[in-house]
This record gives C-alpha cells, structure tokens and sequence, in this order.
C-alpha cells in the first residue's frame, strides 16, 4: 500500500520581506505636487517672466527718472516725486500677472489633461492635494518675488544716487516694503492656485485674475466718491499695494491692514476651491 504526500504551497522565500503599506503623508503630497510643477516647460519660462518683469521694468523706471532730470525735461507730478525704492517696485504689477497666471496653471492645468483623476486617486481625502500646491507655489512664487524687488532696488538706488530720490536699504520702512512687496507677489500667486482649482479651467480662472487685479479697480472708480472711499482701499490690489507703500495717507489702509484684508481675500479662494474641490468629481 503505497501514501501519497499532500501537495503543499510553497514557503516564502527566505529572506524576502513583505512590502511595506503605501501610506499618504502631508510630506510626499508635497514632494509630489513639488516634482509635478518643476516638471513644466511653462514653470520655468514664467517664473523667468516674472524675475524679468520685476528687475527690468524697475532698471528702466530708473533709467527714465534719471534721463529726464538730468536733461531738465517735465516729468509728471507722480513720477517726479518717485524715490528709489518706488521706482524699484515698478515692475510689481507686471509680475503679479505671471506669478498669478502660473498658479491658475499648476492647478487648473491638471484638469484640462485629466490628470487630477490619478492625482485623486493617489490622495483620496483631496484637500491636502490642494494645501500642497498652495504652499509649494505660493513658497516658489513669494521666494521670485522677494528676490527680484531685492535685486531692482539695490541695482536702482546706484543709479538714482545722489539724486533727489536716492535711498538705501538701511533707511527707514525700505527693507519692510520690499519684503511686503514679496508676500504680496507669494499671496497673488497663491490666489492663482485656488481660483484654478475653484473654476478648473485655465482661461477662466486667468479672466478671473486679471478682472480682479486690474479691472475691478477701474470699474469701481466710476462709483460716486463716497462710494469710492468706502470701497477701494479693501479691493485686493489696493489692500496688496498698502503692503508694500512707503508712505500712507488717511485714504489707504496701514501695511498691517492691508495684509489683514489681503489675507482674508486669499483664504476666501482657497475656502472656495476647498468646498469644490470636496463637493464636486473631477
């Protein structure tokens, strides 16, 4: 009488461990979203905008002062009374533009591709995806611009030296409006991001912006003045620009202030893109 042995699974091989369970940490959705935004062509070209508009135009402003005070030409009552560190911000309004339009990109341009159906998949609880791009390009963008206003300033103050509107940086509220000019352009671009992910379309969220940078302070200088008093200082350009001004007068908002009131604006986006983002499928 013969036994058969009963067949049996083979035994892991020595020595092999067993994978480790994949885990989402707040830190790889930021080393992700980290690695996504450098690997864009348009990451690097519009943050080169950026540096570009914020040292040139301020170079150029300079440059203009100096050509027609020299040459005893009329400049305009704003412009005459132009110090170094106003020419120097020149260029702010420009690169508000190409920061603010690149983070309607790093959010709104996953949508247009379908990618942020893998990224959702990666993150099921969604909103760290969206306080990962906040701060990765709101650090990118706050670093460009604090960089740039550094590097106009100290480039326009040699060249406007010795005239009227010569300053240094160690002159009083010089290193507090530059460094507010930065957080200004790290806020705006921080709005990008959560008007892309709000409105997931590139072009949208883009017209969004700009109408609200540019034309919404245009558009309420129609109103009566009353109207005009009450409302302007806490539109978002005029709270920013209250950041980053040397000088105040009773119709702006203090520094501190105007950061309050811009603060409040870019969280109310980010509330925004937060509730749609949980809400709605991509």
């Amino acid at each position: 009488m013969s036994t058969v042995a009963p067949n049996r699974a083979p035994a892991p091989a020595a020595g092999r461990a067993a994978r480790p369970a994949y885990r989402v940490t707040g830190a790889r959705v930021l080393r992700s979203e980290w690695a996504k935004m450098w690997s864009l062509r348009s990451t690097w070209i519009t943050l080169g905008l950026g540096l570009l508009f914020l040292v040139a135009f301020g170079l150029i402003a300079a440059y203009q002062f100096k050509s027609r005070l020299t040459s005893g030409r009329p400049m305009e009552r704003d412009f005459a009374s132009s110090t170094a560190l106003s020419l120097s911000l020149f260029g702010t309004n420009f690169a508000q533009l190409a920061l603010g339009v690149l983070g309607v990109l790093v959010a709104a341009g996953e949508y247009s591709t379908g990618m942020i159906r893998s990224t959702l998949a990666a993150v099921p609880r969604r909103l760290p995806v969206l306080w990962s791009k906040a701060v990765v390009f709101g650090a990118v963008a706050l670093l460009v611009g604090t960089a740039g206003v550094f590097a106009a300033f100290v480039a326009d103050s040699r060249i406007v030296a010795g005239t009227r509107a010569a300053m240094v940086l160690s002159d009083a509220g010089v290193v507090r409006s530059l460094l507010g000019a930065g957080l200004y352009l790290g806020l705006v671009g921080v709005i990008g991001v959560a008007l892309g992910a709000l409105l997931r379309s590139v072009a949208g969220g883009i017209s969004v912006l700009i109408g609200t940078l540019m034309l919404v302070p245009g558009l309420v200088s129609l109103l009566p003045s009353s109207w005009q008093d009450d409302l302007s200082p806490y539109l978002p350009s005029h709270a920013g620009e209250a950041m980053f001004t040397l000088h105040h007068d009773a119709a702006t908002l203090s520094p501190t202030a105007g950061l309050v009131v811009f603060l409040l604006w870019t969280v109310a986006a980010l509330t925004g893109a937060a509730v749609r983002l949980v809400r709605t499928d991509a």
